[in-house]
């Protein structure tokens, strides 16, 4: 009963945000006319596209064949991504002079825009699913990096100093100790970096592999596919509160089941 209050607590704020944002989208055409309709399509012209006009299961198909595509390019770069921003913050936590060595490089990088890196990303790994998993861990590494490892070095001193006392290493005051104590860290990442990875696969097939909505999104614009190109926008909107929505409910669930177990 506990998990699920604490389920329907995360849950209602997204339920709001998400009908905010339906009403900011309506009010927003009506507060700018100029737009017009040809360009300007309203949320009850999206649900005519996808659900109530004649080509509507010809129109989701399409658009859900490029979904697949982008789904499956952000899921590979927000695993490669997490996993490599996991090892990389054990391994600083660990080794303080390799992370006094490598964090500011890691920082900079993460200065860099991402349009910039991307011919270089392509050069190097193609133009196909690897150079858009590379800029898609890209987007995930950095931001999870940091927020993990904030989580690890924040573990109880007291906790590890009994580890310590017992004859245990550092490895195993990080597994006994550092690492539970960083599950609400290692979540809050996966949740940030999840629309981060969409962001990323996006951007990786418009520059790069040409395929996905990504792509389609741009071939929309001089097509006039004006109808597409919000009701794809919509739909990737709607996938990322989703997403986002699932590694809440998996984090309400573990974390609750892991206090209920202490």
């Amino acid at each position: 009963m506990t998990a699920l209050r604490s389920i329907g607590r995360f849950l209602l704020p997204l339920a709001i945000s998400l009908a905010l944002l339906i009403g900011i989208w309506a009010l927003f055409l009506r507060a700018f006319p100029q737009i017009g309709p040809r360009v300007g399509k309203t949320p009850s012209d999206i649900w005519r596209y996808l659900v109530t006009a004649p080509g509507a299961p010809a129109a989701r198909q399409e658009i859900l064949d490029d979904l697949a595509i982008t789904l499956r390019d952000a899921t590979t770069g927000f695993t490669v991504g997490m996993l490599g921003a996991l090892g990389v913050a054990v391994v600083f936590v660990l080794y303080s002079a390799v992370r006094q060595t490598f964090m500011p490089v890691a920082m900079l990088l993460r200065s860099v825009p991402l349009v910039a890196l991307c011919p270089i990303v392509v050069l190097v790994f193609g133009r196909g699913t690897a150079g858009v998993t590379v800029l898609t861990a890209i987007v995930v590494f950095f931001p999870a990096l940091v927020i993990v490892m904030t989580g690890l070095r924040e573990a109880p001193s007291q906790a590890t100093e009994v580890v310590t006392v017992y004859g245990g290493s550092r490895w195993t005051a990080l597994r006994l100790v550092a690492i539970p104590a960083a599950l609400p860290s290692v979540f809050t990442a996966a949740r940030i970096s999840v629309p981060g990875a969409l962001i990323g696969a996006l951007l990786g097939e418009w520059l790069g592999s040409g395929t996905g909505l990504g792509a389609s999104l741009v071939r929309a614009i001089p097509l006039f596919q004006y109808n597409r190109l919000w009701a794809s926008i919509v739909v990737v909107t709607v996938v990322s509160v989703l997403l986002y929505a699932i590694v809440g409910v998996i984090e309400k669930l573990v974390l609750t089941g892991f206090a209920a177990t202490e």
